[in-house]
């Protein structure tokens, strides 16, 4: 069974332009790891385009793609939020909002224009932004007494691994972070030591 152990995320950020009958659509595209991170950007782009008509967005968020939301800010239904998603899931990225700016240029688009409109700016801002590939990491807490530190060392440099948080006191405890497709072998790795404790703390 293949484990599906990596997803994409915009690396900067890019930027997107559009006109059409007068309107100007600027579209921004940038890193996102949580709804707190979404709405202080939203509010500082807000700020900086404070004359414009709409503020549309949409971000989608975590490595399983499990947060994500469209907004239209005023404009119809669908034309606007789901157009600027769309371009996220055909990129395959996650951590990412993107935001769409309109000023309003007198003329009505209809639908249509408006959905080519917010998708084509939406698409360039992508399009700019750097993308990268990322693993689906699990992380695992170690606790051990030190006559156990040699054989731990071993494994850690056999797997290439990296202590985090570690806390060498009356015993040791450091976390690990591994491969989701890695896991369970090193996991079982460490577990064969008797007198280690080992136990998972999340997926990052």
């Amino acid at each position: 069974m293949i484990v599906e152990d990596t997803y994409k995320e915009v690396s900067g950020n890019g930027e997107g332009l559009y006109k059409e009958k007068g309107s100007k659509f600027i579209a921004h595209a940038f890193s996102v790891y949580s709804e707190e991170d979404v709405k202080s950007e939203l509010e500082h782009l807000k700020k900086r385009y404070h004359d414009a008509r709409h503020h549309c967005y949409a971000y989608m968020i975590g490595s399983d793609k499990s947060v994500f939301r469209a907004n239209d800010d005023g404009e119809p239904s669908g034309t606007a939020g789901k157009p600027i998603l769309n371009q996220i899931l055909s990129r395959e990225v996650t951590n990412v909002c993107v935001v769409v700016i309109r000023y309003f240029g007198g003329t009505k688009l209809g639908v249509s224009g408006l959905i080519t409109a917010y998708k084509t700016a939406a698409r360039e801002a992508l399009d700019e932004a750097e993308v990268v590939e990322k693993t689906i990491d699990k992380v695992f807490a170690l606790h051990f007494d030190y006559p156990l530190m040699n054989d731990v060392m071993r494994i850690m440099k056999e797997e290439n691994l990296e202590q985090l948080n570690s806390k060498f006191e009356l015993d040791c405890y450091f976390e690990i972070q591994i491969r989701k497709s890695e896991a369970d072998r090193i996991f079982e790795k460490f577990q064969n030591l008797y007198g280690l404790n080992i136990k998972y703390l999340e997926t990052r």
